[in-house]
């Protein structure tokens, strides 16, 4: 039987620098996907990388060999090796995946309780799946259930009131740095949908000028036009750090964008003036060198971990719901995988003994000579006769309370019938 395997990191078991390392861009989840599901033991695989997390959902042949190769793939893929990652990882089996999967589409195992980016994130990851045909009948099962689990729990408790995202745990930072962010001027790299949430929360708190870049002009210009800021170009950043208090990062570049030679040459100019760097990207946007130099204070993704809003004991309230919710979708989950193990025995049963009672049925008719009225009737018979005999053994194997292990079960009935010579 196919078991369902998790392999995966987060901020709760690796810091950024750990987790930058085995990251995986769109392009790199492809042709990861493509290269695990083109392994003998694994059947079907998923990949969900966001800052917090890498994480690999597969339907595997043999569980053993799956994620050997899994780790395998993450350290040839990214140059590094498993000695550097192996320890941070963790591997849920069976319900514990199928639980963990639930839990981060609902953004119960997230940073900040309750953020909405998450499912969406999920739902990327698996069109990315399907895409590539990488994931079959039980994953496109599991997360479907998924997303039903993760609506359900956003619309059936509160944990979605007031729900903070990483961009809000940035800007809250940034106005305990100051006391208040009214008229402090901002610099947002990057013109995503985490600059954008940014962008909504610094307006609330009646930031000063609030400056744009993005490697795309055209992107920062739309976000900027949004907001009533100001676009500048990418070459424009070191001029600019000399009219900003904070600057949020957020780009996919796989090198720092802001260096320390950059922030050095302007410091002078800036009269002792503090600049603070919120880095929310993965890998990090920002040297942290630049924190050795006078007057500069570089927060990265885990000191956001640090940040909690007033309402944080509420969405944990509201949290407890939401894993009730999660342990029933496991349970139903559960019900409809065993029945997936029990089908093909309960279908080769019955064809065996239609197969039987067609050969005996015939040689009756003809060694008898039985009317052509009668036969229909013994047909008829047969079937009801199959049906009942089906009954008890369909039941014992589709109960979900079965004593001792329900594969146990399955394998005796197939030796007992010979369903497989």
């Amino acid at each position: 039987m196919n078991e369902i395997v998790l392999i995966g990191i987060n901020h709760k078991t690796a810091p950024v620098e750990v987790r930058e390392c085995i990251a995986f861009t769109e392009e790199e989840s492809v042709s990861a996907l493509r290269a695990l599901s083109g392994n003998p033991f694994i059947r079907e695989v998923l990949i969900f990388s966001t800052c917090n997390r890498v994480e690999v959902l597969v339907v595997a042949a043999n569980k053993a060999e799956a994620i050997d190769a899994t780790k395998d793939y993450i350290a040839e893929a990214n140059k590094i090796p498993r000695a550097e990652f192996e320890d941070s990882l963790y591997i849920h089996e069976g319900d514990e995946a199928v639980r963990h999967i639930f839990r981060v589409a609902s953004s119960l195992d997230s940073m900040v309780v309750g953020e909405p980016q998450i499912l969406g994130q999920v739902k990327d990851a698996y069109r990315t799946a399907t895409e590539v045909k990488a994931s079959g009948v039980i994953l496109n099962r599991l997360l479907h259930r998924t997303f039903f689990v993760a609506k359900r729990i956003r619309t059936e408790t509160g944990i979605g009131d007031h729900a903070v995202s990483i961009s809000y745990a940035a800007v809250e930072l940034g106005r305990k740095i100051f006391g208040s962010l009214e008229n402090k001027n901002v610099l947002l790299v990057g013109a995503g949908e985490m600059a954008e949430l940014a962008v909504e929360h610094l307006i609330r708190n009646k930031a000063g000028q609030i400056y744009v870049a993005n490697r795309t002009f055209e992107n920062g210009v739309e976000l900027a036009r949004q907001f009533n800021g100001q676009p500048i170009r990418f070459e424009e950043i070191t001029d600019s750090l000399e009219r900003v208090d904070i600057l949020i990062s957020s780009t996919g570049s796989p090198d720092y964008v802001i260096t320390r030679d950059q922030v050095k040459g302007v410091i002078r100019k800036r009269r002792n003036r503090p600049l603070f760097f919120i880095d929310i990207a993965v890998p990090r946007d920002i040297d942290p060198q630049v924190n050795r130099l006078t007057n500069s204070y570089v927060y990265d993704i885990d000191d956001l971990q640090g940040v909690i809003d007033d309402n944080i004991e509420d969405r944990r309230r509201e949290a407890v719901k939401g894993e009730r919710i999660v342990d029933e979708a496991v349970i139903h989950f559960r019900e409809w995988y065993a029945g997936l193990e029990v089908v093909p025995t309960i279908v080769a049963l019955r064809n065996k003994l239609e197969s039987i009672a067609e050969t005996e049925i015939k040689k009756t008719l003809q060694s008898n000579k039985v009317p052509e009225v009668s036969s229909g009737a013994i047909e008829k018979m047969a079937a009801a006769l199959i049906n009942k005999i089906m009954h008890d053994p369909t039941m014992f194997l589709k109960k979900d309370t079965m004593p001792g292990d329900k594969s146990k079960h399955i394998d005796t009935v197939r030796k007992l019938f010979k369903l497989d010579e």
